[in-house]
C-alpha cells in the first residue's frame, strides 16, 4: 500500500471540490499577475538601489551583515539631484504598499494550487513546488516585514535590514523565474476571454471561467453561486491599492499632502522651524541637555591631527545654506533649509584635501545607526554639511543639536545627529 495514494486526497483543501468560488480561474489570476508585473519590478529595483545608497562597501555602513557574493556595486550612489534618494525610497514604499492588496488577491486566486494532490508527483514537479514555496514565502516575508518596518513595529526577533536584503534576493529570483514560466499561460488566458471583456459582466452574468487546456486547475468543479462579480472584486482590490498608495505618497511627498497620510507613523513634530518629522528623539537616544551644553566639542580627526571645535567656533567658520531633503528608509521625506559648515572645509582645516571619506560618530550610544561613513563623492559635494541651523534657527535637541550631518541624496540614518566625532581618512 503506497504511503500516499495519489488518487485519494484527504478531506479538506486537498480536494478540488473544497474550492468553490466561481471567480477563480486563469483569467483572474492573469489580470492580477499583469498588475504585479508592473509593480513588483519597481519595488525590487528601488529596494536594491536603496541598499546601494547605503554604500555597504564603506565599513560601518554594512551594519548588521557581512558582504557576500551578491554585494556587487558598480558605482557610488549619486548626490545629484539632491532628491534622488527621497524619490527612490518614496517609490519603493508607495508602490510596495499599493501592490500589497493585489498580491493578497493573487495569492487568494491561486490558493488551490498550494494544496495540489499528490503534493509531489515527479522530480520536476518537486522543483516547481519548491519554487512556488520560495515565491509565496518570499513575497509574504518581504511585504509583511517591510510594512512592519514602516510602522516601527519590530515584532520579529531578527535584524530587519539583513533579513529584508537577503529575502529580497530569494523573492526576486523566484518571481522572475515564475513570471518567465507563466507568461505564455497568462497571454493565452487573457486572449481566451478577450482581454478585459469579463469586466463588463455584472453579478448576474458571472459564471466560472471556461476550461483552458493546461490551466484549468483553478476553475472550480463544484462552484457555488457568486456573491460578487469579478469587476467588483477587482474594483475592491483597486480601491485598497489606491488607498494605500495615497498613504505612502502623502508621507513621501510631504507638505500639504502629508495630511492625507493619516495612517503614517510620523507627522509634523510640533510647530515652527523645527516642526518636521523625527524618527528618533533625543530621549530615545538617551541624549540630555547636559550632553550638549557649552562644554560640547566636535572632534575632527585626520591622522595624527585632531581639532576640537566648539559650536561657537563652528559658527565662526564660513556658513553655507542649502535646501535639502532628509529621507528615511521608511518612505517619508521632508525638505528644509539647512545651514552649517561644509564637511570638505572641516577636512581641509584638519589638513586633508582631495579624495577622502569621513567616519561620523554620534553622542548616542544605544543605536545601530549611531555611526556612518560618508563616501568621497558625498564629501566632495559642497552641499554636504555639518548642519548647525535649520530654517534660520538653531537645531532643536530632537533634530540633532548642537550639530548633525546633512547632505544631498544621503539616507536619513547616515545624517548623524548629535555629532561627536568626524574622522577624515584617505579614500
Amino acid at each position: 500500500m503506497p504511503f500516499v495514494d495519489p488518487t485519494s486526497p484527504p478531506p479538506g483543501p486537498f480536494r478540488r471540490t473544497f474550492w468553490r468560488s466561481p471567480l477563480r480561474g486563469p483569467w483572474l489570476t492573469s489580470v492580477l499577475g499583469c498588475a504585479l508585473l508592473v509593480g513588483i519590478p519597481i519595488v525590487a529595483v528601488t529596494g536594491f538601489l536603496s541598499n546601494a545608497a547605503y554604500d555597504p562597501r564603506l565599513g560601518h555602513n554594512s551594519v548588521g551583515r557581512s558582504l557576500g557574493p551578491l554585494d556587487f556595486y558598480l558605482f557610488s550612489f549619486p548626490t545629484h539631484p539632491s532628491w534622488l534618494y527621497a524619490v527612490n525610497q518614496g517609490l519603493h514604499i508607495t508602490i510596495g504598499l499599493a501592490v500589497f492588496p493585489i498580491l493578497l488577491a493573487k495569492l487568494w486566486s491561486v490558493i488551490p494550487k498550494l494544496f495540489e494532490w499528490p503534493p509531489v508527483r515527479t522530480l520536476a514537479h518537486a522543483l516547481e513546488r519548491l519554487s512556488l514555496a520560495l515565491l509565496v514565502g518570499g513575497a509574504l516575508f518581504e511585504f509583511v516585514t517591510g510594512i512592519l518596518n514602516i510602522q516601527y513595529a519590530y515584532l520579529f526577533g531578527f535584524f530587519f535590514t539583513t533579513a529584508h536584503y537577503w529575502g529580497a534576493w530569494v523573492f526576486t529570483g523566484a518571481f522572475l523565474s515564475h513570471a518567465a514560466i507563466k507568461l505564455p499561460t497568462m497571454r493565452k488566458a487573457l486572449a481566451a476571454r478577450r482581454r478585459l471583456a469579463p469586466l463588463r459582466e455584472g453579478l448576474s452574468q458571472t459564471r466560472p471561467e471556461p476550461a483552458l487546456p493546461g490551466a484549468d486547475e483553478l476553475i472550480p468543479v463544484n462552484p457555488r453561486a457568486p456573491t460578487m462579480s469579478r469587476r467588483a472584486l477587482l474594483g475592491t482590490v483597486g480601491a485598497g491599492s489606491l488607498f494605500l498608495l495615497v498613504q505612502g505618497a502623502g508621507q513621501a511627498i510631504g507638505g500639504p499632502f502629508r495630511a492625507l497620510a493619516f495612517l503614517a507613523p510620523r507627522s509634523a513634530h510640533g510647530r515652527g522651524p523645527n516642526g518636521f518629522p523625527i524618527n528618533r528623539t533625543a530621549a530615545a537616544a538617551q541624549i540630555t541637555a547636559g550632553h550638549v551644553d557649552a562644554n560640547w566639542r566636535l572632534r575632527v580627526i585626520a591622522g595624527a591631527r585632531t581639532l576640537s571645535l566648539s559650536r561657537a567656533q563652528l559658527l565662526a567658520m564660513p556658513q553655507r545654506t542649502y535646501d535639502l531633503p532628509i529621507a528615511c528608509v521608511e518612505g517619508w521625506s521632508t525638505t528644509q533649509r539647512w545651514s552649517g559648515v561644509r564637511v570638505s572645509d572641516l577636512a581641509a582645516a584638519a589638513g586633508l584635501r582631495g579624495d577622502v571619506i569621513a567616519r561620523t560618530r554620534s553622542l548616542a550610544i544605544n543605536g545601530v545607526f549611531d555611526a556612518a561613513v560618508l563616501s568621497s563623492e558625498q564629501i566632495s559635494d559642497e552641499r554636504t554639511l555639518v548642519a548647525l541651523k535649520v530654517n534660520g534657527t538653531d537645531l532643536s535637541l530632537d533634530h540633532g543639536f548642537p550639530a548633525r550631518v546633512i547632505g544631498p541624496a544621503i539616507p536619513g540614518v547616515h545624517c548623524t545627529k548629535w555629532l561627536a566625532t568626524l574622522t577624515i581618512e584617505r579614500a
